[in-house]
């Protein structure tokens, strides 16, 4: 009885089939019910990046502005989620989405860094130190 050997390659490949990414052999067909589904991780990266732009952004608007800044965060917060209706592309409707609700969860954001800043565990622009000035709960 005699064995013979029989090399296999194993080239990997990946292919992009509409909306999804398919790995296959070499010289196979890929049937592509088992592909992957990338919008995940693409909304996912797009959320990893809004949280990324808005937390410094909170910290610099409310240093230079106050909590006065909040009417900002409004407006762009709104702006995206209107924006997000009507974009035909729903990647780019889904991140404005995101980017809106971002916006708007720096509205709150900004009233706690106040209190932040208040504690010292941020700095306080000296030019606005009235700002930090506990309210006299006597009056």
């Amino acid at each position: 009885m005699s064995v013979t050997k029989k090399s296999i390659t194993f080239a990997c490949s990946i292919l992009y089939a509409g909306d999804s990414i398919c790995l296959g052999y070499e010289n196979t067909v890929i049937n592509t019910s088992h592909c992957m589904n990338i919008h995940g991780l693409i909304l996912g990266a797009g959320a990893f990046l809004c949280i990324g732009i808005f937390h410094p952004l909170v910290i610099k608007a409310e240093y230079w502005f106050g909590v006065r800044s909040w009417w900002a965060f409004l407006a762009v917060g709104l702006a995206a989620a209107i924006g997000s209706l009507f974009v035909e592309n729903i990647y780019v409707s889904i991140f404005l989405g995101i980017f809106a609700f971002s916006a708007l969860w720096g509205i709150g954001e900004v009233f706690k860094q106040r209190e932040r800043v208040r504690k010292g565990w941020f700095p306080m622009n000296p030019k606005r130190k009235d700002d930090y000035q506990e309210p006299d709960k006597d009056k």
